[in-house]
């Protein structure tokens, strides 16, 4: 190419790196690359979460549909490898999922009493993949309840009969809820927990009339190889409506980000770009993806992946890794995870010494996931996950306690103790309800997947 055609090109792109529904900017191809590198990181989450609530919020052919915005949908029974609505399943707490539009008016959710012995969550998500709210046995009390859930632009006073405000960025929240199971024989209880936990707008809670209803939503279809390219900033400008005004710590490289298109609901039509910009851009997405992906292959514990705005800050990158290892992970001070990679074909130990066991106050488990789609491992004894509620769990007379991870079985002596693997890399991730102080800090650590011996 000679230089006049060269510097023909920049100026081409200068003058249109612009696109569709933004003004006018001079941007050099190597600062679009740069934008589109830190806003793909800043959106791969929310993303991702978006493909989620959208199969279970709106799309009524989805097999996750929980029946629209502001109701719940309960899941009583234990997840199977036939559930694939989200990855990382978790069959030790039945879910209840519910997701909000709080454009109009608040939301007030309402929990029972539940026993001393009965764990339940509710971790409240926002689009940003943020846990800005938890009401549960460990946050909230055993006690009955109602708390109103708020968007950004909400300014009203919390009525009496509130116990608790939660208010977040995003006009578009959800919950998942986690309600602990016994055992098979505890589905009624489960379900008569789960029965009780209502949702309300607020005007119906106070017996007021209710406030306009707020504008229809054109939801676009997640296509995950259009969000792999330039295509990511109509998805980022669909969602960014719903987050409106932005906190103050992101003032700025929202206004970065206008450089190559991006803003709250902007129209984004990439055959208005010229095609020097449009290459810049999808080399930053995929500037994005790979330091997306080089963290999360040296990422072993979820510590520090998931937490509120103030416990995240504007680590985009490890939301990112959070979303992709399991999407909608609690907060550590709820539940700590870790875990192993291993494979099937080669038997392995876990073991735990009385005083190495998993500190829980509620309980912990070891769940199974197949790689790398992350579903639970059909297996013959129907076993996807063992921990401190497991019947028939057999200790050793030091209290002690060691668990067998292997696609054969080890033995009928053993097999009380055995995970079910496939015959291949899997995923075994622990999870800690309740975790002491020392799985927080890491002065607590899992013991090694060791080989049978």
């Amino acid at each position: 190419m000679s230089g006049r055609a060269l510097t023909a090109m920049v100026a081409a792109v200068m003058i249109s790196a612009a696109p569709s529904g933004s003004s006018a900017q001079t941007i050099s191809p190597a600062e679009a690359q740069a934008i589109a590198k830190e806003a793909y990181v800043y959106s791969y989450a929310m993303m991702e979460s978006y493909q989620t609530w959208r199969a279970q919020a709106v799309d009524k052919s989805a097999n996750g549909y929980i029946g629209g915005f502001n109701v719940f949908r309960h899941y009583s029974e234990p997840f199977t490898p036939d559930n694939k609505d989200i990855v990382s399943p978790n069959n030790d707490t039945p879910y209840s999922w519910a997701w909000l539009d709080l454009r109009a008016e608040p939301m007030v959710v309402s929990v029972p009493a539940v026993s001393k012995d009965r764990y339940y969550v509710m971790q409240w998500i926002d689009l940003f993949t943020q846990n800005f709210a938890y009401i549960g046995v460990r946050s909230t009390g055993f006690g009955a309840g109602n708390y109103l859930i708020a968007g950004p632009k909400w300014e009203g006073r919390k009525p009496d009969s509130i116990k608790q405000v939660f208010k977040a960025e995003t006009e578009i929240v959800g919950t998942l809820t986690r309600t602990a199971l016994q055992g098979p024989e505890d589905i009624p209880n489960v379900k008569a927990i789960q029965a009780q936990y209502k949702l309300q707008p607020l005007s119906a809670f106070l017996k007021q009339p209710a406030p306009p209803t707020a504008p229809s939503i054109d939801f676009p279809p997640y296509d995950n190889v259009k969000a792999r390219t330039h295509g990511f900033i109509g998805y980022l400008n669909f969602l960014l409506q719903f987050a409106e005004p932005p906190v103050a710590r992101e003032v700025a490289v929202r206004k970065r980000f206008e450089g190559i298109g991006i803003g709250p609901g902007k129209p984004w039509d990439a055959s208005k770009v010229d095609l020097a910009t449009l290459a810049a851009i999808d080399a930053g997405v995929k500037d994005g993806q790979a330091e997306i992906d080089a963290l999360a292959a040296k990422t072993f514990s979820t510590n520090g992946l998931f937490g509120s705005r103030a416990q995240l800050q504007t680590n985009y990158l490890q939301r990112d890794v959070g979303a992709m290892k399991g999407l909608y992970g609690n907060s550590l001070e709820e539940a700590w995870y870790g875990g192993y990679v291993c494979d099937g074909t080669k038997p392995s130990t876990v073991h735990f010494t009385k005083a190495s066991l998993p500190p829980g106050k509620f309980f912990w488990s070891m769940t199974m996931y197949t790689i790398p789609d992350r579903f639970l491992y059909a297996n013959p004894i129907n076993r996807y996950s063992i921990g401190d509620r497991t019947k028939g769990l057999q200790y050793g007379k030091d209290g002690s306690l060691t668990i067998y991870v292997s696609n054969a079985s080890p033995g009928k002596d053993k097999e009380s103790n055995w995970l079910p693997a496939p015959p291949a890399k899997c995923s075994l991730v622990a999870r800690v309800y309740g975790p002491s102080k020392a799985a927080m800090t890491g002065a607590w650590k899992l013991p090694p997947l060791e080989p049978s011996k």
